[in-house]
């Protein structure tokens, strides 16, 4: 498996060549030689335009309008539980939205997590984004929240062990659940099983949600501003949204007055 097919992870700067950026529509060509820096970090696939596949099973590829295949379609969520009954379903990103990894040794790394490639051990260092803690302990009360990420579980997986402390992840959802369209993985909320009036994406890649793009709550990509205070700013927002019925209303305003 190349490197490269692991984490999905943006650059720094646009058009820059060491990391694919994730969020971009129109897919660019890579350099040929990728480094282990590169490895984990991929939303976009190869210079083919072809869905990476992996032990964990690859993506769906959708149809040129952008529709599933018929026989493809199934709910990738569970019943709701009764105590999420009457919640929101909020779907959380991983990379850049609530930490940022890397191969780079990084002295103060939140959490250094052991994935294999190829059969060799390399050490993937996390830095959690300021106040992610506050965030994930109050959106696990006020909502049904789910982890989809178009990273790989291998890396993904243990990541959400560590920053999940208090369970707000009713479900994980990786790579495998996102359906491949037009070189990027996009996560089709239609899926989820839930009413799409009730379903909220929070997620700094517009690519990853460009079939609900009413649905979201976009944030901006995080590295290492320790100064960063999104997270905490979005709380009495979505405090206030906790308690609607339908999401649309409330997030068209939202764009409005934006």
């Amino acid at each position: 498996m190349e490197h490269q097919s692991i984490i999905a992870q943006v650059s720094r700067e646009e058009g820059s060549a060491p990391l694919q950026e994730k969020g971009t529509q129109t897919p660019a060509k890579k350099p040929r030689s990728r480094s282990i820096l590169q490895s984990l970090f991929c939303c976009l696939c190869r210079d083919e335009g072809e869905p990476c596949t992996g032990t964990t099973g690859a993506p769906l590829l959708v149809e040129e309008n952008g529709a599933l295949p018929k026989a493809a379609v199934k709910h990738l969520l569970p019943e709701i539980k009764p105590q999420d009954a009457s919640k929101l379903c909020v779907v959380i990103d991983l990379d850049e939205t609530l930490v940022h990894s890397s191969f780079k040794p990084v002295n103060n790394a939140d959490f250094i997590i052991p994935v294999e490639i190829d059969g060799i051990m390399h050490q993937v260092y996390v830095l959690k984004r300021p106040h992610v803690d506050e965030f994930l302990k109050r959106m696990g009360e006020l909502f049904e929240c789910v982890l989809f990420t178009a990273s790989l579980a291998k890396y993904a997986d243990p990541v959400a062990d560590l920053l999940d402390k208090w369970g707000a992840f009713r479900a994980r959802l990786f790579r495998e659940s996102c359906v491949f369209h037009r070189g990027n993985y996009v996560k089709d909320l239609s899926r989820l099983g839930r009413d799409l009036r009730r379903i909220i994406i929070v997620d700094n890649s517009p690519a990853s949600y460009i079939f609900h793009p009413d649905n979201a709550v976009p944030v901006a990509s995080w590295f290492d501003n320790m100064a960063d205070t999104e997270l905490l700013d979005l709380l009495p927002f979505f405090e206030r949204l906790s308690k609607v019925e339908d999401v649309y209303a409330v997030l068209k305003k939202q764009r409005t007055n934006s």
